[in-house]
């Protein structure tokens, strides 16, 4: 079950990371504990590794114990007009959406296309087109490593935020998800809400069902090289790079004042904003990417930005981890420079020096 110094490279959708000094693969939560207990016996660290569509890996690898949960399984249960669904964390996300689809349940639709495992949506709180895993969440099971328990925790208690929850903030390491449980709506009606799937529909005169919006937020990720496509180079990314900016008003002002005075939008002209729940506003990062002088297709040496979409960073072949890290800060610089504000990334960092991904994570001016 344990393995040893296994090239981690191409358990990432980058292509890119060294090897990990022990590797395993637990496919039940018996396989799981056992691991730990090894690395635990052995004094060392342990990675949990999901789908890899959200890591950079430092060249380097790792030097402990990187454990891949592989739990599947998915069992339904109706209860009034609502629909249990519950996923072994090792399931792959899109085709989890598509099943639940497929029974006619409602609440993940847009989701679809995202690639990963389900045990990887609560983490990040993953959203896209106007729906986030927070919404349909009704609870995590996860396996407890400062108690060394397996526990319950509820929609409440991962404290979901845009891109966030404990797992990846306050309780980061301590837990590692089992399986994860969803709440969905039978004949529901699908979310269109998001400006570029409402575009998409913009011309039908009958409202979409959910197969449609399905299928056609898939097409919208694939124009944009955020669908996973064999042979497509623009597909070997981490998704999204950076997370859209969530700023005050107050801030929002400032970036479009700013903006004007650089000449890069005109006096009437607004910078891109959507109001949050909370009242604050959310710039998309793309363009402030594109504003600050990058184009789709930039690249340096093996590393780029996607031709089709400025947030993904892409490995054009051979890429290695420190030029990936290059190029992300090369971003950060110029956006800051230009409108006084930080991009933070999105995907993990595995292996790297803490201070390297503290400069990344907190860049400031």
């Amino acid at each position: 079950m344990i393995k040893e110094n296994v090239l981690l490279a191409p358990y990432t959708t980058l292509q890119i990371g060294g090897p990990a000094r022990y590797f395993a693969e637990a496919q039940s939560e018996k396989q799981l504990l056992e691991a730990l207990a090894f690395s635990e016996m052995s004094q060392l660290p342990v990675f949990i590794l999901g789908g890899g569509s959200n890591v950079l890996i430092a060249d380097e690898g790792f030097p402990g114990l990187v454990l891949r949960v592989a739990i599947r399984g998915i069992e339904w249960s109706e209860q009034g007009e609502r629909v249990l669904v519950t996923s072994g964390a090792g399931e792959d996300w899109d085709e989890f959406v598509h099943s639940c689809v497929d029974r006619g349940l409602a609440g993940v639709e847009c989701l679809s296309g995202i690639p990963g495992l389900v045990g990887g949506t609560p983490v990040q709180n993953v959203g896209a087109y106007g729906q986030e895993v927070s919404e349909t969440i009704t609870s995590v099971r996860v396996y407890d490593r400062l108690t060394q328990r397996i526990d319950e925790l509820s929609n409440a208690d991962c404290r979901f935020s845009y891109r966030a929850s404990i797992f990846n903030t306050v309780n980061r390491d301590r837990y590692i998800v089992l399986g994860v449980t969803f709440v969905l709506k039978p004949h529901g009606e699908p979310a269109i809400r998001y400006p570029d799937v409402k575009d998409f529909f913009a011309d039908m005169s009958t409202k979409p069902a959910l197969k449609e919006v399905r299928e056609a937020v898939r097409t919208i990720r694939e124009r944009k090289a955020m669908l996973l496509v064999p042979g497509d180079a623009d597909c070997r990314s981490a998704g999204s790079f950076f997370k859209n900016l969530i700023v005050t008003r107050e801030i929002y002002e400032q970036v479009i004042e700013t903006a004007k005075g650089q000449g890069l939008i005109r006096s009437q002209e607004r910078v891109p904003g959507f109001t949050t729940e909370d009242g604050k506003m959310k710039v998309p990062a793309a363009w402030l990417i594109e504003r600050a002088g990058f184009h789709r297709g930039y690249h340096r040496g093996r590393v780029g930005i996607s031709s089709k979409h400025t947030l993904a960073i892409i490995n054009r072949g051979g890429a290695r981890a420190r030029e990936v890290l290059e190029l992300v800060e090369e971003i950060q610089d110029r956006v800051l420079i230009t409108f006084a504000v930080h991009l933070h990334p999105e995907p993990v960092f595995v292996g790297f020096e803490n201070e390297d991904e503290e400069r990344i994570r907190n860049k400031r001016k």
